[in-house]
């Protein structure tokens, strides 16, 4: 992660387009700037613990502001954000769609930038001392097909739900995917049942704490997730995990329809990104939270809880990227 370079990704109102914001690649950031107060974060779920646990408190002793989250999933918080239910300084979500859901005066002009600063992959995480445990096992170590154990009789399966989070889409993407690369028609069907099986479906916020109580045997969890929480998983094939943007063109080969809007979307990378609405009260604490993203330390606590690394790129409106903030990314 110390690495990362800088590419600024510009959307015009037809497309999109790229424009390196520099020759040079951007440096990044060693120090974030000093403050007090509360920064209002909504995050996505599955990053609880790391951003309680880790960010929170490294982000306070580094800056002096405090961290004041909520968490759950990334559609939701959008959603929420929409009906003035709440005014964050930061908004983090699992999805770039997601921003876009905020974007332009249709949808109230809360988010003109976001940044993607991480992203990760799906795997199924499953419970050491579930009653199937010894065939998770053999799923781990490549000698059982992990679909045939996901289909076993009485298998308990969690995942959040694909209306209001990216990771319940996500896991409707990788098992279409899934089917293809197994040639394996029908297998969507027999591991989630409907899109919507309220049985497998809950918040993402109470996933990872039912398979630690042993509610569920398995669940469909990002790679970070799995390792912050210490929880056992199968890893997954490139070509279904949505881990790699490079196949990102072969991902959006799976799609998924909303039931409400009727609204189409289509497989992609699981990317990270952070911005700052237009609802901040807290402009300065906002900036030094993003700034403390991207640098050196923020970026190892994220890579050492199994967050993969991404070059860091601006999408939206680059112009409307605090001007402190682009110095510090610039430099």
């Amino acid at each position: 992660f110390c690495c990362l370079s800088l590419c600024i990704v510009l959307f015009s109102a037809c497309g999109s387009s790229t424009t390196p914001a520099s020759s040079t690649p951007a440096a990044t950031p060693t120090t974030a700037a000093k403050g007090s107060g509360n920064v209002q974060v909504m995050y996505a779920g599955s990053l609880v613990s790391i951003m309680e646990n880790q960010i929170a408190p490294a982000f306070k002793k580094n800056t002096g502001y405090t961290f004041q989250g909520e968490a759950k999933g990334s559609v939701a918080l959008a959603n929420e954000i929409k009906g003035h239910l709440h005014r964050p300084d930061i908004f983090i979500s699992a999805s770039p769609a997601t921003n876009k859901q905020l974007m332009g005066s249709a949808n109230g002009n809360y988010v003109s930038w976001y940044a993607n600063f991480a992203r990760s992959e799906m795997v199924i995480g499953y419970n050491p001392r579930s009653h199937f445990a010894s065939d998770f096992q053999a799923a781990a170590n490549g000698s059982k097909p992990w679909y045939q154990v996901l289909e076993e009789p009485g298998m308990r399966i969690g995942r959040t739900d694909p209306i209001l989070d990216p990771k319940g889409q996500a896991t409707i993407y990788l098992m279409e995917l899934a089917e293809q690369y197994y040639h394996q028609p029908g297998l969507e069907q027999k591991v989630l049942g409907s899109n919507e099986n309220t049985n497998q479906i809950f918040p993402e916020e109470e996933l990872v704490a039912r398979i630690g109580a042993g509610q569920l045997d398995a669940g469909f969890f990002y790679i970070n997730e799995a390792k912050a929480a210490h929880i056992p998983y199968i890893t997954l094939p490139d070509q279904i995990n949505l881990g790699n943007p490079a196949l990102a063109s072969d991902y959006a080969k799976a799609q998924w329809t909303n039931p409400q809007t009727k609204q189409v979307s289509k497989g992609g990378p699981v990317i990270y990104t952070v911005t700052i609405p237009s609802t901040s009260q807290n402009q300065a604490g906002a900036i030094a939270f993003v700034n403390f993203l991207l640098t050196s330390q923020g970026q190892s606590i994220l890579a050492n809880n199994g967050l993969l690394s991404t070059p860091i790129t601006v999408s939206g409106d680059a112009t409307a990227v605090p001007q402190a903030l682009q110095k510090d990314i610039q430099h």
